[in-house]
């Protein structure tokens, strides 16, 4: 068992999932991860809470490559935050669970006013029967990962350091919905993905590829923002531009990969300023790729 939010599955939570796989393989045993839903900051101070790197279930995914057997998400609420760490260990790992064996991060806290650490586990761990290990921290040159470490480098639009941090391209996943077939009407037709969380850690106009249509990787421009120009609802919007693809794909379940992002979102004097700023976006996306390819 290892416990965390596991938000962005990022490299330093890959190394422990790794760890922790070939622990449970050797043992005979299954391997588990234990997470919380909704995350603890968004039960406390909702307003203060940090942008969600994945959503539950684009963490359920990637806990699945790892080869993770089982995954208990524990719904947190004011009573489940209230048990003590003793109760914690007493009626959730070793009542509930039947755990023998719980690698944790070497900052790991938990139970009410998180008063249990990695010493107060092995303890109780002597005394029920289950081994601790813990896992230490992975750096990316001088920088320690984290998911913090993920926001911020999403916030400051470096989706290259993100990437490396999450040993992948930063990525939503969402259904396509129905929009207000703007794009269409500018000359530049667009899938709305759904997106879950209302403030991503991520805003503005980006370069992107997108998964899941088919045995193909395609190419596109995407939005990722408020859309001020054309409506002030205050919801968040994913809009990609996908480059040569004309079929109807409502209701399909897509995954737009971040890799550049070209500029902030801007309010424009009117649909002409929008859409001559879009073609210049595509344009530049188109460059990316070529260059790339050229690369």
């Amino acid at each position: 068992m290892t416990i965390g939010n596991f938000d962005g599955v990022h490299l330093g939570h890959q190394a422990m999932l790794r760890k922790l796989v070939d622990e449970a393989a050797r043992r005979g045993i299954h391997s588990a991860v234990m997470t919380f839903e909704p995350h603890p900051r968004e039960l406390f101070t909702p307003d203060a809470a940090p942008a969600r790197l994945t959503s539950l279930r684009e963490k359920l995914e990637l806990l699945a490559g790892f080869g993770i057997d089982r995954v208990f998400v524990c719904r947190f609420t004011r009573e489940f935050a209230s048990l003590s760490a003793q109760d914690f260990v007493d009626d959730v790992l070793v009542r509930r669970i039947g755990t023998r064996y719980v690698l944790v991060g070497d900052d790991f806290c938990f139970g009410a006013k998180r008063a249990g650490n990695f010493d107060t586990l092995t303890a109780a761990g002597q005394v029920h029967g289950f081994a601790t290990d813990a896992m230490h921290s992975v750096t990316f040159g001088d920088l320690r990962v984290s998911s913090t470490a993920v926001r911020e480098a999403l916030a400051n639009g470096d989706c290259e350091l993100a990437g490396h941090l999450l040993g992948r391209p930063y990525s939503i996943s969402g259904r396509v919905m129905h929009g207000d077939k703007l794009g269409r009407t500018l000359g530049f037709p667009t899938a709305n993905i759904q997106v879950k969380h209302n403030q991503p850690p991520l805003k503005g106009i980006f370069v992107v590829e997108v998964h899941g249509l088919d045995d193909r990787i395609y190419q596109g421009a995407a939005s990722l923002g408020l859309r001020p120009t054309v409506t002030a609802n205050g919801r968040t919007t994913l809009e990609v531009n996908l480059f040569d693809f004309e079929r109807s794909i409502y209701g399909e379940h897509l995954r737009v990969d971040f890799l550049k992002k070209l500029r902030d979102e801007e309010k424009y004097n009117g649909l002409d300023e929008l859409t001559h700023a879009i073609a210049r976006d595509v344009a530049n996306t188109r460059a990316y790729f070529a260059s790339r390819q050229q690369g």
